[in-house]
């Protein structure tokens, strides 16, 4: 999406003019303009100079808008910052070295207040002009305060009233222009109304002067002061004042719309100390590139993306995630750019940099939330669009009527003008965008992210959430529940024989062994001969190192695998059938032909996903779980859970047509964090993508939850339909105001209550009217999403799983209950799955259609669980059941005309 900045905007109806002229632009396939930041953002072929000059022929100015120019693409590009002029005085911290510029100084440009200051200067004019306008006009004529003799009749005075207000008008001329440059557009707005409001008053006065004079030169001094009383002079300064003040007020809401968006981009550090020969370098942001190190000291912002390569410390991340409490990082974990090293000093490998980092991620994805429009917005744009012409032929209407009801010219003319200045359509406009604004704004603190906002509308409208339920219930990591050893008397115990064995295995579930091992201290021993029996277990030979006994054969894997070594008694099978209902894996181990007993492994639920499920459904919402477990287990995880539903054995191309019938019985979320989920986040109504998920899911998704709490689901809902109710009530008032003031207004409840409306007072009631509703959207940063439930320590690995640092995301993302290597025990007690993992560098891939070859090449060869591919990354990722050899492999990519040049 291109981001332009569009210049001349005055109200909603502007708004939608803009959005017309662009979108008849040949290649434009969306448009959608924000009045709340002067902003609008085009999807299409379309080239800028056609967008620019179709905004321009609308009668307004745009421009386009330059992203921030860090290294996006990983490569150093020193003294770049050079060419960026920091706009920002907030932004000045590299000045100090001599070095460094500001990364998003184009995006701070463009949400800087601009209005408030020239506002702050016109207003200040018009008042000291208008004290003394009021003076004469209304201090001395009513109130018979003193002026000097000279100016002390009639013509003198509308004289000294007609200069003042032509010098406020000249000081306002802003509305004049734009209004009169809208109506040769065939395009009025706000400014149209308001400029008709004071010109006409102003003009009446004129005509009035001028009579007044007539009968000054007739001798009848005595009528020429009684038309004083029928100047509006004072009228036509004092509407324009007091729309002033009304815009300033409203200008000043909407900059504090966009508070959280440039404290985000504020978290952005200008430097960086590279590591360069042992030494520390300060240097522009810019300079750094994937591969660079760079240290950073307690207090310091970290600059960019990365993976601890020395020391330790605890990382404040509340400004991305919400979480207040740091997180202790080490060595192998990631840091990202933006947060806060609170203790320690480390130094850490740069994995992404430039717009590829996550604070940039989430700076860009609430930016183009704000350039998106929600649906709801449309009743407004639809009002917005006729709104103007509507109060031109109402006013004209009204002005006539009581002509006709025999009403003299001036009272007629006072009620037209009441009704033009009384009437905003600028309330209607911002109804929505303001309260998507700060919604987003709100979500971005907490660590929620909605990538439109039509995403952030609909989201509090699902009826139905489907969970998946490795890595979303559950903690997407096995761990060792229960150990049952046999009475044996073997040379070796259980623990003992398991540690040694599983450690030389890679396996999700020999890593939870390995980690229950350690926890516990137990001693393992040498293994040689060392085997993987895929789909069965593993196997090898012993050696004892402080006995003088021969070496023990060892086995390890499911209850088929380890019946053929040795026989298993009564007691451990009963508990293996209990356990095996309860969706535990049970993996038994054998020495020397003796059972030796079994270990059960299990993914447990997250500590606060029984709350978060709770919380769900006491939002009226049904909550469903999908599991690639057989029946049984699932209902054991859905029953601990608390959901309402189970949907088990459904494999990872199954959950888009699950999804796809959920959604035929209601507005269903989906929530997932796996690259399988990706066609079903994608396919229901609103995708979620919880944070410790891949970058497939998080692309795929409409939402993202940057911690891996299911809780932040449950906040995202609320705060939609907090937005929502907000948005409404925005919408009520903005209607409510206008369907109520403008009948007054006209005069529609003189002959019924005896009401009157000044236009002064309608000018003052359509001022104030569009800041309330402003300040009616701030009232979303009061919400507390946070309570004192219990939070998962926050995961901020979003954008980092694909930079060859996997070392502390590896459990989480090999264990999945929908991907093929998990092991699992169905009816029919089915075996132990050892499955191997392959990524094949292929060349020649361009687009999805490639993808899909590759992927059904592959999935064909005996032994392929499931193959997947992206021509982005040039690379296709097999799950194997069986060892394939690379042969085969190369050339059933080959065979379809892509060259594979490497496999891992």
């Amino acid at each position: 999406m291109e981001q332009y900045d569009v210049t001349g905007m005055s109200c909603a109806a502007c708004q939608a003019h803009v959005e017309k002229a662009v979108s008849k632009v040949p290649g434009v396939e969306s448009c959608s303009v924000s009045l709340l930041t002067n902003s609008m953002g085009v999807e299409g072929s379309a080239s800028p100079d056609d967008i620019i000059k179709a905004v321009e022929d609308a009668g307004y100015g745009a421009s386009l808008r330059t992203p921030y120019s860090a290294a996006g693409s990983g490569s150093a590009r020193a003294g770049s910052g050079s060419d960026q002029i920091d706009s920002d005085p907030d932004a000045a911290g590299a000045e100090n070295h001599g070095i460094g510029s500001d990364p998003y100084a184009a995006e701070k440009e463009a949400l800087r207040d601009k209005e408030t200051p020239v506002l702050k200067k016109r207003l200040i004019s018009s008042v000291l002009i208008l004290v003394v306008l009021m003076y004469f006009s209304m201090g001395h004529s009513m109130l018979g305060l003193p002026v000097p003799a000279f100016v002390d009749n009639p013509m003198s005075l509308g004289l000294i009233e007609m200069i003042l207000s032509l010098i406020i008008m000249f000081i306002n001329r802003k509305f004049f222009i734009s209004g009169t440059k809208s109506v040769l557009h065939g395009a009025p707005n706000m400014d149209t109304l308001v400029a008709m409001g004071s010109g006409v008053s102003f003009i009446w006065s004129v005509v009035v002067l001028f009579r007044m004079m007539s009968f000054a030169a007739a001798g009848d001094m005595e009528m020429a002061h009684h038309m004083l009383h029928s100047l509006y002079f004072e009228s036509a300064a004092m509407i324009l004042t007091l729309i002033t003040i009304g815009k300033m007020l409203e200008a000043m809401s909407k900059g504090r719309t966009t508070d959280a968006l440039k404290k985000l981009m504020k978290l952005a550090p200008k430097t960086a100390d590279k590591i360069v020969d042992d030494k520390e370098v300060t240097v522009s942001i810019d300079e750094i590139a994937v591969g660079d190190v760079f240290a950073v000291r307690p207090g310091e912002n970290i600059p960019v993306d990365g993976v601890i390569t020395e020391g330790r410390s605890a990382v404040d991340e509340s400004a991305m995630t919400g979480e207040s409490i740091p997180v202790d990082k080490s060595e192998g974990d990631y840091v990202s750019a933006g947060t806060v090293n609170t203790s320690g000093y480390i130094k850490a490998m740069a994995t992404r940099v430039g717009r590829d980092t996550t604070l940039s991620q989430i700076i860009q994805m609430v930016s183009d939330a704000a350039a998106t429009k929600a649906p709801i917005a449309r009743i407004a744009d639809k009002v917005s669009a006729v709104f103007v012409p509507a109060v031109l032929v109402i006013a004209v209407i009204t002005a006539a009527a009581w002509l006709m009801l025999g009403k003299d010219f001036g009272f007629a003319l006072e009620r037209a003008i009441a009704v033009l200045v009384i009437s905003c359509p600028c309330a209607l406009g911002l109804a929505t965008p303001v309260a998507i604004m700060v919604g987003n704004g709100v979500g971005a603190r907490n660590g929620i992210l909605f990538k439109t906002s039509e995403s952030l509308e609909m989201t509090g409208k699902v009826s139905q959430v489907a969970l998946d339920k490795t890595g979303t219930i559950t903690k997407g990591k096995p761990e060792v529940t229960e150990t049952a050893e046999a009475d044996h008397d073997a040379k070796i115990g259980l623990a003992e024989a398991a540690y040694s064995l599983e450690k030389l295995s890679e396996h999700p579930i020999a890593k939870a062994i390995v980690r229950y091992a350690e926890d516990n201290g137990i001693e393992s021993y040498d293994v040689t001969d060392f085997r993987v029996e895929p789909g069965n277990g593993l196997s090898g030979r012993l050696k004892l190192a402080d006995r003088d006994e021969n070496e023990i054969f060892i086995v390890g894997g499911s209850r088929d695998f380890i019946v053929k070594y040795c026989s298993i008694g009564e007691d451990v099978l009963m508990r293996y059938s209990e356990l095996s209902d309860q969706g535990k894996t049970c993996v038994f181990f054998a020495a020397g032909g003796k059972c030796l007993g079994m270990i059960a492994v299990s993914d447990q639920i997250k500590e606060d996903s029984r709350q978060a499920v709770s919380a769900i459904k006491d939002l009226g919402i049904r909550v469903i779980m999908l599991s690639g477990d057989h029946e049984k287990a699932a209902k054991s995880i859905a029953a601990e859970a608390g959901v309402d539903e189970a949907v088990g054995n459904v494999l990872p191309g199954e959950k888009e047509k699950v999804i796809r019938e959920l959604s035929e019985k209601g507005r269903t979320a989906m929530v997932g964090d796996g690259i399988n989920d990706a066609p079903a986040l994608t396919r229901a109504d609103i995708g979620i993508a919880i944070g410790a998920g891949t970058d497939v899911a998080i692309d795929a998704a409409d939402v993202v939850l940057m911690n891996s709490s299911l809780m932040d689901a449950v906040r995202a809902i609320k705060l939609s339909r907090a937005t929502v109710r907000n948005i409404h009530e925005n919408l009520f008032w903005a209607f409510f105001y206008n369907v109520l003031l403008i009948p007054l207004a006209a005069g529609v409840y003189t002959g019924i209550l005896g009401w009157t409306m000044n236009p002064m007072w309608g000018a003052a009631a359509m001022s104030l009217s569009s800041f309330c509703v402003c300040m009616n959207a701030l009232r979303l940063n009061l919400i507390r999403l946070k309570g004192d439930e219990p939070v998962s320590e926050p995961d901020i690995r979003l954008y980092a799983s694909d930079q060859g640092n996997e070392s502390k995301a590896e459990d989480a993302e090999d264990f999945d209950d929908n991907d093929s290597d998990d092991i699992e025990n169905d009816d029919n007690d089915s075996e132990r799955s050892m499955i191997m993992e392959k990524v094949i560098n292929v060349e020649g891939m361009m687009c999805e259609h490639c993808e899909a070859t590759v992927k059904k090449a592959l999935e064909k060869i005996d032994g392929v669980e499931s193959a997947e591919a992206s021509h982005e990354k040039n690379q296709a990722v097999v799950q194997l059941s069986a060892d394939v050899p690379d042969e085969v492999l190369k050339k059933a990519i080959e065979d379809r005309d892509y060259k594979v040049t490497g496999i891992e």
